[in-house]
């Protein structure tokens, strides 16, 4: 979903059996692609917190409880944009990965770290719901969509790293499965790809510097010191895709 329009899935067709909606199907569909747009544009003018069913409602000219009738609560809003925005986001980090040949495990690596650049400059308000300040008052179920699209991201740079960097990374060292939180090590044990510690340490290590970057840029701070924070960025991805010195390992 982009966070600029809210989202598309299931305006046409059923997302199962891809006949055409009713009308009423298609109404309910763009009526609730219209809180969305709304909810993430109050975020993006006040806040996480400034997300409000009952401030939706009132902009729409619709009545509170015809609202509720779309979502119940506000988390069961917040819950379904975090849901869409997070697959959204592990879809265009896997579709750029898979653009490249599996032979240019570089390249692969390349291509993710930019995919996850330009989508977060297309998708501003949907990157700071997920990787910004929480939404007051809300806790995230602890399976569904956005748990699942987060595991796809979590394996898929592991793996990707691992490709480029595990002939050259020691199996030993100073990490071992105990410095990992155990939600953590679950996500990384549901791939069957096996990985040392050190590995998992570095690929989180790639994946700090790279939202670290982009979070600079998306909240407005890199700006006031890099007058081009495309090149500085991809100088980083090409340097952490590169020579394992580039990314001292222990």
């Amino acid at each position: 979903m982009s966070a600029r329009t809210g989202p598309t899935t299931g305006t046409t067709a059923g997302p199962t059996t891809g006949q055409p909606l009713s009308r009423r199907e298609r109404l309910r569909a763009e009526t609730t692609r219209e809180i969305t747009t709304i909810a993430m544009r109050q975020m993006a003018a006040e806040g996480p917190g400034a997300i409000s069913l009952r401030g939706i409602a009132r902009e729409m000219g619709m009545t509170a409880r015809a609202i509720y009738s779309y979502f119940a609560t506000r988390d069961d809003l917040v819950t379904a944009l975090v849901d869409e925005i997070s697959a959204s986001l592990a879809d265009a980090l896997e579709k750029a990965r898979d653009a490249v040949p599996a032979t240019d495990p570089a390249g692969r690596l390349v291509a993710w770290g930019l995919a996850l650049r330009e989508w977060a400059l297309a998708n501003p308000e949907g990157f700071r719901l997920i990787y910004g300040d929480p939404v007051p008052g809300y806790t995230p179920p602890d399976d569904g969509p956005a748990a699942e699209a987060a595991r796809r991201i979590c394996c898929g740079l592991n793996r990707l790293v691992a490709e480029v960097h595990a002939p050259n990374t020691p199996v030993g060292g100073l990490f071992d499965w105990s410095d990992f939180a155990p939600s953590y090590l679950a996500k990384i044990q549901a791939d069957p790809l096996s990985l040392s510690p050190s590995v998992v340490a570095l690929a989180l290590r790639v994946w700090g510097r790279l939202h670290g970057l982009v979070t600079l840029e998306i909240y407005g701070h890199l700006r006031a010191v890099c007058n081009d924070p495309a090149t500085l960025y991809r100088a980083e991805i090409l340097g952490l895709a590169g020579s394992p010195g580039t990314v001292p390992t222990p």
